[in-house]
């Protein structure tokens, strides 16, 4: 592979063109952000979207650092002065790193193996004559005897053909071909096998029960099993071996490298025997193990990242005065109240798990407090008391019959972390760390996005076996993850705090901290170009963001658009040929008038009379009808309830309605208004045959369920999707 093929060979592998890989490298090389390509040069790479352009710069770095590699790899081994053609066209021909390190394996520098010391023997003649096993000898042992010497530590015959089989043993099972062949084969046939060990503790061994005498082939085990087997092998829980018939792997070999009848015959198959058991299975089976561990934590890193991602653009509840409960036993329920802007009005403790004059003392304070902020919405946690704080809700609403206030049960994951970081300090000095949790249980209600930002994502509770996993992989991907939603939804200037404007494109923790600052120090942004009177923002930076920062009632209605300022010539030359200016999109009038005519716009057409490109064209005329528009409006509005709903009174059959809280390989976790979600199967998810959960679900989504199963004593639900009638979906 040449470097001017990397372009190609992405392109083929992405079937988009090579133009588009060439245009999106250059864009990448000069340090533009992932939103800003996607966004806002799209006629430079086609209309790619997030997810390709992030692939096309994954297979750069992995197809530059393998062109790298065959660069090192080439200079070593002809320093070595091995270096033939048909060794050089194999290295330049090869189409994966583990391909090149096979062919380079013999001529790698290595520790003194019995091969190595059997060379600094005078041994490799006797090797290569049993290799080659030509006819013309009588016996191994009467050619052997010919490099017996004291001298070199070669005391006998025996001692000789050791020496050779040790190096033929090397040298076959450094064969690229062999080991790709053998690979590919226990790829196919291997089986991974797990035993408890006996000697650990019953009690510890009890969550690997069912991996006591597992069996499971390599090309079937899923990603959560093998994670799953990993944490017990770590633990010293499990023993773990990959399985396989190694006499006939063993004689496959020996038939593959056998030539005719010769006198080497036994020797060659004692060194095959050994080189196999010595050298190529225990090096297959580290490759396989550690590549279904790879593959295992790419999957679950990429569930992790789906989910978080759907978790983040939930629809926010805005416009309501939120009542945040942060549930629990011996310290009570911790309370707080904000404002439809998130500004804390009111905090306090409430106890609904003691005696009944605590319940109706705590009734009587909520109550109060409702009436007198206009509370509309109560935002209970999900975690210890979760339950009984429900009821206790529930039963104040229907015996008080609050019409206009409603409920609804959040993942309160992070939020512990979130109060007691340096961030939440600095946000609400004012209050403990108590009461800063249920602030946030109230925050993340009405605006998601912006809330969970400010907690480590890792902690938020999505996804599965993510301590198990690349540790710097997961963070670098729940980093674009965030960076994704913020710029696909954009950000107040005005209001952002500093923890959501970072992960704004081109904007970092330093520049969002000096924009906070010029904020406090000279008022609210009237306009995006102010920005560069920013400290450190200079005009790359500027290039990078402006466009995913809205600013509401600045000087031009386009700084609350997704219009970039690169741009504001041409979508005011769109707006004239549409009859409208500036000033009509502040105008609702006018701007359904506008909304009307778009329908009717012929873009292509109007395109070429601008002389600008079809893609941004479109986009600004999608922007310019819905100014200050959210992308998330148009999702559903998280299920609020005025009624719970006891396990008791679930039977199998019912219909209920539930969010969707978390996705794993096995099915969907979903929210149906008791202690613990119920569990929807992959297998009931749809009537048709499908890959994983994420193909029919997402977190967040609203969705009419079928109770299939209820167990009581141990709080189980089990529900189904593909058993609801249609007319009921």
């Amino acid at each position: 592979m040449l470097i001017t093929d990397i372009s190609g060979a992405i392109a083929a592998e992405l079937n988009i063109k090579p133009k588009q890989v060439e245009a999106t490298a250059e864009l990448l090389d000069g340090g533009n952000t992932v939103p800003f390509i996607s966004r806002y040069r799209k006629e430079a790479t086609g209309s790619l979207d997030e997810e390709q352009i992030r692939t096309v710069e994954e297979r750069l770095a992995y197809l530059r650092n393998m062109v790298k590699r065959q660069e090192e790899i080439l200079a070593k081994i002809e320093e070595q002065g091995k270096l033939t053609d048909e060794l050089r066209a194999a290295i330049e021909q090869a189409q994966k790193l583990q391909e090149l390190e096979d062919l380079y394996l013999p001529y790698k520098q290595k520790k003194r193996t019995r091969a190595i010391i059997a060379r600094e023997r005078g041994l490799e003649p006797l090797a290569l004559a049993m290799l080659a096993q030509e006819e013309k000898f009588t016996s191994p042992t009467t050619l052997a005897a010919e490099y017996v010497s004291e001298e070199k530590g070669v005391e006998d015959a025996a001692a000789a053909l050791a020496g050779a089989r040790d190096i033929v043993a090397e040298t076959v099972m450094e064969e690229a071909k062999l080991r790709s062949d053998m690979r590919d084969y226990l790829w196919r046939t291997g089986i991974i096998a797990t035993e408890i060990d006996p000697e650990q503790d019953e009690n510890e061994a009890q969550v690997f029960l069912m991996y006591e005498n597992y069996e499971e082939p390599v090309r079937t085990l899923p990603s959560h099993r093998i994670l799953a087997i990993n944490r017990g092998e770590k633990k010293g829980i499990l023993k773990v071996k990959l399985a396989t018939d190694h006499a006939a792997n063993s004689d496959k070999i020996y038939r593959r490298v056998k030539k005719g009848n010769s006198v080497f015959a036994e020797e060659l198959r004692l060194a095959v025997e050994d080189g196999y058991k010595r050298l190529l299975f225990p090096a297959l089976e580290r490759e396989i193990r550690s590549l279904l561990t790879e593959n295992a934590e790419k999957q679950a890193i990429h569930i992790f990242g789906a989910n978080l991602k759907q978790l983040l653009l939930q629809a926010p509840l805005a416009g309501h005065t939120v009542m945040g409960l942060d549930p629990g036993y011996r310290t009570g329920c911790k309370m707080a109240v904000v404002d439809p802007t998130g500004h804390v009005v009111d905090h306090g403790v409430l106890q609904v798990t003691q005696s009944e004059a605590a319940k109706k003392s705590s009734a009587d304070k909520v109550l109060n407090l409702i009436k007198k902020h206009h509370v509309t919405l109560i935002s209970i946690g999900n975690g210890t008391a979760s339950y009984e704080t429900e009821e206790f809700t529930a039963a104040l609403i229907r015996d008080n019959k609050l019409a206009d206030v409603h409920y609804l049960i959040t993942n309160e994951a992070g939020a512990s972390v979130y109060s007691a970081s340096k961030l939440a300090k600095e946000e609400l000095p004012e209050y403990d760390v108590t009461i800063r949790g249920a602030v946030s249980i109230a925050r993340r209600v009405q605006d998601p996005l912006a809330e969970l930002v400010k907690i480590d994502p890792k902690a938020i509770g999505v996804g599965q076996y993510q301590h198990d996993v690349n540790q710097k992989e997961l963070g670098e991907t729940l980093d674009s993850v965030i960076e994704s939603a913020v710029n696909h939804v954009g950000v107040d200037l005005n209001t952002a705090s500093g923890a959501l404007l970072k992960h704004i494109a081109g904007i970092n923790a330093t520049i969002a901290k000096n924009i906070v600052a010029y904020r406090d120090a000279n008022g609210t942004f009237s306009g995006r170009k102010e920005l560069l009177k920013v400290p450190r923002l200079g005009p790359a930076a500027f290039t990078q963001c402006a466009g995913f920062l809205r600013i509401h009632g600045g000087k031009s209605p386009l700084d609350n658009t997704p219009v970039h300022p690169e741009s504001y010539s041409l979508a005011e030359k769109i707006l004239a040929k549409l009859g409208f200016t500036l000033a009509d999109l502040s105008d609702k009038t006018k701007l359904k008038s506008l909304a009307d005519k778009r329908q009717n716009v012929r873009e292509a057409q109007m395109a070429a009379e601008l002389e600008a490109g079809l893609p941004t064209v479109h986009d600004i005329l999608d922007a310019l009808v819905k100014p200050g528009r959210d992308p998330r409006d148009d999702l559903p509005a998280p299920l609020t309830r005025q009624a719970i709903v006891n396990l008791s009174d679930i039977k199998p059959g019912t219909i209920m309605r539930g969010t969707v809280r978390n996705i794993t390989d096995f099915g969907a976790f979903v929210d149906i208004g008791i202690k613990t979600a119920g569990l929807i199967h992959i297998s009931e998810l749809s009537q048709r045959r499908i890959k994983h959960p994420l193909d029919v679900v997402a977190v967040g989504d609203i969705l009419n369920v079928m109770v299939i199963s209820v167990d009581e004593k141990r709080g189980r639900i089990g529900l189904s999707l593909k058993q609801v009638p249609k007319q009921a979906r």
